[in-house]
């Protein structure tokens, strides 16, 4: 016994030996720096300091319940947001998969079998041998492949980095579903407005079509004037159909947003009741944590790092041990006496010496693909801020174009007071009228599709900066197995 355990010394010290030495191969992620503007070409700035895009549920400040219920409903039953997280589980899976080659992988296996073996072939066949013969087996089965150089956590490390990519890509399908809900309500707000704008301006039309009417019939205008009247009333008659296919279209759209068949959908405030609003403050770089996209980039960079070690490890041999316990008996029932025991135990080692530039084209390739993540990951930093700027310009345009037409409005309005009163003055004929009133009639239609541009504007600007509260919504919508993979409790739901 002592001979032996001396005769194994030597084998097991060179095996802590190249243990000891062995090293994850591969490169160590590190965020690559990026340039980050000091300022947005527009300032953040109508909300106090402390408030940020992440303490927002930005959606709420527009002071409408119905909307707010919009949303809830969408998060719980966009179809969507349910595939993003079904992705989420199966990326979880990978996890696990990739994950298993770290453990021993552990087995059983039990047969029975009975054959008859030829009695005239080649070798003499001996009569104490019985024929047939019957064969019973049970046994246990191990094999590890020790990881010396960190090719299988690697790998694992590459599939959680997936995993939290395909979490991001979740929270970005938030992120866009409640921006797209709000962005449809409020375009029916406008649309609900023009209507009423088209209808008001109608009722109008046709009273002074009918004043003209009578008065040619007792000659006292000319049928010129009316005729003008009747173009002016069919110009608005025109509008409103156009108006209610916008309308009936953009609730089909919105239905689909909510997860719902095709059909109406319910208004609260209308478009001028509504509250715009406030602007949250931060800095630039914010935007790096706050983004889902950004998210979603870096950890694809993280997953695409850790493949070239993966790839990398191939150039070293690979260890693994197997091991075998079992029984095994030609009768059921000496299968489980101490003579029926067997097991075996063993070890490998295989690695590479020539394969045709296998492993070099694999390692280019995964080098190949992680100097493309980087790229992509500072080209959706770049359209990040790039995004913010346009919906910072955009909401400062538009509130100052949307001012400067309710001026317009006022004006109009005003022109076309004063020039009904010259009209039934006899100072002017109706055409002074009518040209103010054509007017009027499109500036109040372009004036609501603006203010709800104005709004549009706060909703791209809140997308555009991301934020905690994605996160709130998503993990209050997500599927059970993905709310214990961030480790939190039940949610309330949505």
């Amino acid at each position: 016994m002592r001979c032996a355990l001396h005769q194994l010394r030597l084998p097991l010290a060179c095996l802590s030996l190249v243990l000891a030495g062995c090293t994850v191969v591969g490169p160590d992620y590190q965020r690559p720096p990026v340039q980050v503007p000091t300022t947005f070409r527009q300032s953040l700035g109508d909300a106090p300091a402390t408030l940020t895009a992440g303490d927002l549920q930005w959606w709420r400040q527009f002071g409408d319940p119905t909307l707010d219920a919009l949303i809830a409903e969408a998060l719980a039953g966009n179809k969507t947001v349910q595939i993003a997280a079904a992705n989420v589980q199966a990326a979880v899976a990978v996890v696990m998969q990739a994950r298993a080659g770290l453990y021993p992988q552990v087995g059983y296996q039990a047969g029975a079998a009975r054959q008859r073996l030829s009695e005239r072939g080649a070798t003499p066949f001996s009569p104490s041998i019985p024929n047939p013969q019957t064969a019973y087996q049970a046994g246990l089965g191990a094999s590890w492949e020790i990881d010396l150089w960190g090719r299988i956590g690697r790998l694992s490390e590459s599939a959680r980095a997936e995993l939290m990519a395909n979490e991001a890509a979740r929270r970005g399908v938030v992120l866009s579903l409640v921006s797209a809900v709000a962005n449809a309500y409020i375009q029916l707000l406008v649309l609900d407005e023009q209507l009423a704008i088209a209808r008001r301006s109608l009722a109008t039309y046709a009273e002074a079509v009918r004043l003209f009417e009578l008065q040619f019939k007792y000659g006292q205008i000319s049928q010129v004037t009316v005729e003008q009247a009747r173009s002016q009333y069919e110009a608005a008659a025109i509008a409103i159909p156009q108006i209610e296919r916008e309308a009936a279209l953009t609730e089909q759209t919105l239905s689909l947003l909510l997860g719902r068949n095709p059909g109406p959908i319910a208004r609260g405030k209308s478009l001028q009741a509504l509250t715009l609003p406030v602007i949250p403050g931060g800095l630039p770089s914010s935007l790096l944590e706050q983004r889902p996209d950004i998210a979603q980039a870096e950890q694809q960079l993280i997953a695409a790092n850790a493949r070239i070690g993966a790839a990398r490890a191939q150039y070293y041999p690979s260890i693994s041990l197997t091991a075998a316990l079992g029984l095994a008996s030609g009768q059921l029932s000496n299968l489980f006496n101490g003579a029926a025991r067997t097991w075996s135990f063993g070890g490998g080692l295989v690695g590479p010496i020539f394969n045709g530039g296998l492993i070099d084209g694999q390692v280019a390739q995964t080098e190949a693909l992680q100097q493309a993540a980087l790229l992509n990951y500072e080209s959706v930093i770049q359209s990040a801020f790039a995004d913010v700027d346009n919906a910072l310009v955009s909401r400062q345009k538009y509130v100052e174009q949307v001012q400067a037409e309710k001026r317009r409005i006022d004006a109009l309005s005003q022109t076309v007071r004063l020039a009904t009163l010259r009209y039934n003055g006899g100072v002017t004929d109706y055409l002074a009228v009518l040209n103010a009133q054509q007017q009027l009639f499109p500036a109040e239609l372009t004036y609501a599709q603006d203010l709800g541009q104005s709004y549009v504007s706060v909703v791209n600007l809140y997308k555009a900066l991301g934020g905690g509260w994605v996160d709130a919504a998503a993990y209050d919508c997500a599927t059970p197995g993905s709310r214990q993979i961030a480790g939190k409790g039940p949610a309330s739901g949505c």
